[in-house]
């Protein structure tokens, strides 16, 4: 069981924070430089002796060009989703978003970088490096919007089984997983701050600013990673997988959970949101209610999903039949 309505309003707000973040970066970034740019910004590269710029376009065009094919992209990934539906289209959609967000603001990065302080844009300097770097990146955001989408689809479709007992030789699974909208937005804008800072230092408009960019792309993961969980009960015992890859993944045996059951708690008793350990041990906190709580090697963890009673069902009839499917 999860809560669909607050997951997908997450999604929607993680989605428009990178569409307007990419957005603005494509505009701002040229703009930014437009006193160290020359009228014309070289655009286009490879066709001239030695590889150099073959291309240009006014600084408007420059600023603008980028964003309207970055706003097509976005309308065509809607539309697809529209006409194909969202289970079908949401890893590639991901995928795309990523990887096109990433492409199109190093590209203009590294537009901007070449043509700083150059008083004619023939004089621009190279961008293969840049790009060879953004492509790759850009590979890299793909195959996480690609892994994503796998990991949250292998949850999908479990039926908890009954709670009073397991028949014999059959095997339940126990299936719940929670998020929290504000964690995700949160990451998101500092991803989209970590972003902004490493796209200005690549365009030379600021000196390398680490000391910034590292914190917020810091803190923008591991936000991410504690914004959302997923637990799975079944003959291996309890596992607690992390973020939208599904990874870190806590897991406890079955004959090592002492007992398992549920407990109320909101945010001020466990210390917070996300990943609080304090004197009630160890409590994922993502939204206020109910509880699974377990207690193994004498210390108490706590996730905050839904269906709690039923997973600590699950958990104690698998101790009691010795982590055996039926009994």
């Amino acid at each position: 069981m999860d809560r669909t309505v607050g997951a997908t309003g997450a999604r929607t707000w993680g989605v428009g924070v990178w569409v307007a973040g990419i957005m603005v970066l494509l505009v701002a970034l040229p703009l930014a430089a437009a006193r160290r740019l020359p009228d014309r910004v070289a655009t286009h590269w490879g066709g001239g002796d030695g590889g150099g710029p073959d291309g240009s376009m006014p600084l408007w065009a420059a600023a603008l060009v980028p964003a309207l094919v970055w706003a097509l992209l976005v309308l065509g990934v809607l539309l697809a989703r529209r006409l194909g539906g969202p289970s079908a289209t949401e890893g590639w959609a991901a995928a795309a978003l990523l990887s096109g967000g990433v492409f199109l603001a190093g590209g203009q990065a590294a537009v901007v970088r070449a043509n700083l302080d150059r008083e004619d844009w023939r004089q621009a300097g190279s961008v293969t490096g840049q790009v060879v770097a953004v492509v790759a990146v850009g590979a890299a955001a793909a195959l996480v919007g690609v892994l994503a989408r796998r990991r949250r689809r292998a949850g999908e479709g479990v039926v908890p089984g009954p709670v009073m007992e397991i028949p014999e030789g059959r095997r339940l699974v126990w299936f719940s997983r929670a998020s929290n909208a504000w964690l995700q937005l949160t990451a998101a804008l500092c991803g989209v701050l970590a972003v902004a800072g490493a796209l200005a230092g690549l365009g030379g408009l600021v000196g390398a600013q680490w000391l910034t960019v590292v914190p917020f792309a810091v803190a923008s993961v591991l936000v991410l990673t504690f914004s959302s969980v997923r637990a799975r009960v079944g003959v291996q015992g309890l596992a607690v997988a992390f973020g939208p890859l599904g990874w870190p993944v806590r897991r406890w045996a079955a004959g090592d959970i002492e007992s398992a059951r549920v407990e109320e708690r909101g945010p001020a008793r466990a210390g917070g949101w996300g990943y609080r350990i304090n004197g009630l041990g160890t409590t994922v906190m993502l939204r206020g209610g109910e509880c699974l709580v377990i207690r193994a090697g004498g210390r108490d963890f706590a996730v905050s999903v839904d269906d709690a009673e039923r997973g600590a069902a699950l958990l104690n009839s698998l101790k009691a039949a010795g982590g055996r499917p039926g009994h």
